[in-house]
């Protein structure tokens, strides 16, 4: 969970001004195609306005995420992707993979020791610096994520 999550709230089914899901092959060359498209509806809508870099970035990661690790990079499985926007709450991400999960608290911190001179690692660092909330469930099969409005 996002130490910036300090005022956690939930959408409502009927809060949403836009809401989509979309099904993805768990390949990385899926990534920036979806990304694209998502990130075009978000604008249109103004979900994220002034938080485009941030939401973008995200997502980005955390589709990695799902397809590395969740799907083992089989193309066979998919990542779902809910997006949410609800003016002027803000947008709710959640991407889901059909993988065995993970403690979120298990993993180390980039940013101290040795991880510093990783390759790799830096991704849920990276989201929950860039998002206002987030929250791993389904034992970390899913991530919801959350960026406030302004």
């Amino acid at each position: 969970m996002s130490e910036k999550g300090l005022l956690r709230w939930d959408f409502l089914a009927d809060d949403f001004s836009l809401r989509f899901e979309i099904e993805i092959q768990a390949s990385v060359e899926a990534i920036e195609p979806v990304v694209g498209k998502i990130m075009a509806v978000v604008d249109e809508f103004g979900c994220a306005v002034g938080h485009e870099f941030e939401v973008d970035l995200a997502l980005r990661e955390a589709l990695s995420n799902a397809i590395l690790h969740g799907c083992k990079s089989d193309p066979r499985h998919a990542v779902c992707v809910s997006v949410g926007c609800a003016k002027p709450m803000g947008i709710l991400i959640t991407v889901r993979d059909p993988g065995e999960g993970f403690d979120p608290t298990s993993i180390a911190s980039p940013i101290i020791g040795e991880n510093i001179y990783s390759s790799h690692g830096r991704g849920i660092f990276l989201i929950n610096q860039l998002m206002d909330e987030v929250h791993f469930e389904r034992g970390g099969t899913e991530i919801r994520m959350i960026k406030r409005g302004e």
